[in-house]
């Protein structure tokens, strides 16, 4: 989380996102207390055995916000589908990077000049 840099249209970068969306395998108490303490909101649903042990209110959730990560996970099942970049054949960061990008721009190719639009 310490490498992130988000760009603003002011300012500096921000270090840190205002949110961020996890599977259920993050929602750890650990997890969530580091995340409070960098002000950073929770998009993690709760474990079936945290509800039973949970007391006072209930976490909140925001379901529209944690729908929106398909689009990374989706993403990221398509580049594992790419053989080359899931495999790494490319062993330096720069020559990986590279296929990384081809492969991005071939994705955005493919879907401009679909046959079935």
């Amino acid at each position: 989380m310490d490498a992130v840099r988000i760009p603003s249209p002011r300012g500096p970068a921000r270090r840190r996102p205002l949110r961020l969306a996890g599977d259920k395998g993050y929602s750890y108490p650990w997890i969530r207390a580091w995340l409070r303490r960098h002000k950073i909101t929770a998009v993690i649903p709760q474990r079936e055995d945290q509800r039973q042990n949970h007391r006072g209110r209930p976490l909140t959730f925001d379901k529209a916000g944690y729908r929106r990560r398909s689009i990374i996970e989706n993403t990221v099942g398509w580049l594992k589908e790419c053989r080359r970049i899931g495999t790494r054949f490319e062993k330096l960061a720069i020559n990986y990077l590279a296929m990384l990008k081809l492969a991005m721009i071939q994705r955005h190719l493919r879907k401009l000049f679909s046959d079935r639009a």
